[in-house]
């Protein structure tokens, strides 16, 4: 692998961008970072409290733990679960870089634009739990018949 790397941070190639891009948990790719989709977020700490390790939610949701480093499971499940215990799903809906900037605005102060984009990002939070739960059911169904 000829990942260059600063500190423990790594440095993604064109292919590896390309690669994470594909994946629908993640929103935005950068040579620096990966920023997941919230509903990801919300779906992994749900996975890691019924028992599932941050590792197997990884591979689950199609990452590639040797592109994005397989200390970045654990590290990222501990960072979500922290920001949820703090701030609830709030706090996993909304992007957290970069929160403490001045200008930024209250949520009393949201654009009705906004306002939507939050709103359509909870019902797809909810869809997602709801199928998440179809699937935990029918798993469990299988294995009474088993």
């Amino acid at each position: 692998m000829n990942n260059k790397t600063r500190g423990s941070s790594r440095i993604f190639n064109e292919n590896e961008i390309k690669q994470l891009e594909n994946n629908p948990n993640v929103e935005n790719v950068t040579e620096k970072s990966i920023t997941y989709s919230p509903t990801f977020k919300l779906a992994a700490i749900k996975a890691y409290k019924e028992g599932q390790t941050p590792m197997d939610i990884f591979l689950s949701a199609g990452f590639d733990v040797d592109v994005i480093g397989r200390k970045k499971p654990r590290h990222c499940l501990t960072r979500w679960r922290n920001t949820y215990n703090t701030q609830g799903e709030a706090g996993l809906l909304e992007e957290q870089r970069g929160k403490g900037s001045p200008g930024r605005r209250s949520a009393g102060e949201l654009s009705t634009e906004e306002k939507l984009k939050r709103a359509e990002a909870r019902i797809k939070l909810l869809e997602m739990e709801n199928d998440f739960l179809k699937k935990l059911e029918a798993l469990e169904k299988q294995k009474m018949q088993r």
